[in-house]
């Protein structure tokens, strides 16, 4: 079926209705913040070098920032998601440039690594984390007929933010100084996103939530299971798939020198693939609105299932661009599909603390993916045995899309 959700069509009367002139403008605006706010995430990732050069210390201490900032980023999903849906996205928002501002400047003035280190998982982390579930969830309310077109255009913020803060940091960090550069981006945080918050003042009304309320019960009724039990479900999907996304991702540009085609070409190898993911996470959303978020999430699954059993065979340079290729294409658009299944069988009022839970799993899922591999490296002195791991952890995320998308097939072809 391609119907996508039981909700009425949205009322063109109504200028702050779903799916209306509003929404898509409350959309720009939501994509926006969602970039800027991804700066969190990738900032760490370019002054890594010159840190570690500036505290004299080895790489596993300097990595240790960005894991407390994955972990800030995945408590910031939950509780600022719980608080958008308490009261509205404007609070969140706020605190979250409040928090990214004074992180970055807390970062790029203090003299001691352990400040360094505080700022990202106390305060760029949780900040970063707003930019994304919370947003997605609050958007997804303004949309019924392209909800998922919405939810991945502001997942795809993410993405942009890892496009666009790398190269501006590039530019500015040899006259500013990885230090200068960070009180920068401190400052064009706070100054862009606390004033952008108050354009999303607007919620939406009693009746469009109520209309929903009554949409995701019935979907949830052809389940026959409860919205916690489908929640865990969930988060067990959401975690099997991102221990196999996590392996090329971490450990492609090691794989690449390994092979003895240098980290230059694993780099730009990667780059590859996350500049299809952007592609891949706006047409989940296009296909989503016509097929449903289940299905969505199971060909994206597959088909990344499909790419990692590829990485066993082919070790070619050529090979690998294509298979990286392909990985690209298909897993961009699987975390947002959480989201829009997350709105179409739970209970919309609990929208940002429910997706904040899943999200904050495949979070999970990716550090602990991006670290067993390496465990298993060590053991085995090779990438097989990870790309095993990473095929067997989706094989299960794949058998419990697969139970999902069959109850909802059975319920639906059952005759009343």
């Amino acid at each position: 079926m391609t119907v996508t959700s039981a909700e009425p069509e949205p009322l063109t009367s109504d200028p702050y209705g779903p799916d209306s002139r509003y929404a898509f403008v409350r959309l720009g605006l939501s994509l926006l913040i969602s970039t800027i706010a991804g700066c969190g995430m990738w900032a760490i990732v370019v002054v890594l070098p010159a840190v570690q050069l500036e505290f004299g210390i080895d790489r596993a201490a300097v990595s240790l920032p960005y894991t407390l900032m994955m972990l800030g980023f995945a408590f910031g999903t939950i509780t600022m998601g719980r608080m958008a849906d308490k009261t509205g996205i404007v609070a969140p928002v706020v605190i979250a440039g409040a928090l990214l501002g004074s992180g970055f400047l807390l970062a790029g003035l203090g003299p001691q690594f352990w400040m360094f280190s505080a700022a990202h998982g106390l305060l760029i982390g949780i900040g970063a984390g707003t930019g994304f579930a919370p947003m997605m969830a609050d958007v997804s309310h303004w949309f019924v007929k392209r909800r998922g077109f919405a939810v991945v255009v502001v997942a795809a913020g993410n993405y942009l933010a890892g496009t666009i803060w790398p190269l501006l940091m590039n530019q500015t960090m040899p006259h500013l100084g990885w230090r200068g550069t960070y009180v920068m981006i401190g400052v064009i945080v706070s100054c862009t996103i606390i004033p952008l918050a108050f354009l999303l003042r607007r919620r939406p009304s009693a009746q469009v939530m109520n209309d929903a309320e009554a949409a995701t019960e019935l979907a949830r009724a052809d389940l026959g299971m409860s919205p916690n039990m489908l929640l865990v479900l969930m988060v067990v999907a959401g975690f099997g798939c991102c221990v196999a996304m996590s392996m090329p991702q971490v450990h492609l540009v090691a794989y690449c020198g390994d092979l003895g085609y240098g980290v230059a070409t694993g780099a730009e190898m990667l780059s590859f693939m996350l500049s299809l993911g952007i592609i891949s996470r706006v047409g989940s959303g296009l296909v989503a609105d016509r097929i449903g978020g289940g299905p969505t999430l199971l060909i994206g699954s597959t088909m990344q299932m499909l790419a990692l059993s590829l990485y066993l065979f082919f070790d070619g340079l050529t090979s690998l661009y294509v298979i990286s290729g392909i990985f690209g294409l298909f897993q961009g658009g699987i975390v947002p599909m959480y989201a829009v299944m997350c709105r179409d069988f739970l209970p919309p009022r609990e929208a940002g603390a429910r997706i904040g839970l899943v999200v904050a799993a495949t979070i999970v899922g990716m550090a602990f993916g991006g670290y067993i591999s390496g465990v298993i490296y060590d053991a085995t002195s090779s990438y097989r045995m990870a790309f095993l791991n990473g095929i067997a952890w989706n094989m299960l995320n794949v058998l419990v899309i697969v139970w999902l998308v069959w109850k909802k097939h059975q319920a639906q072809t059952v005759p009343a």
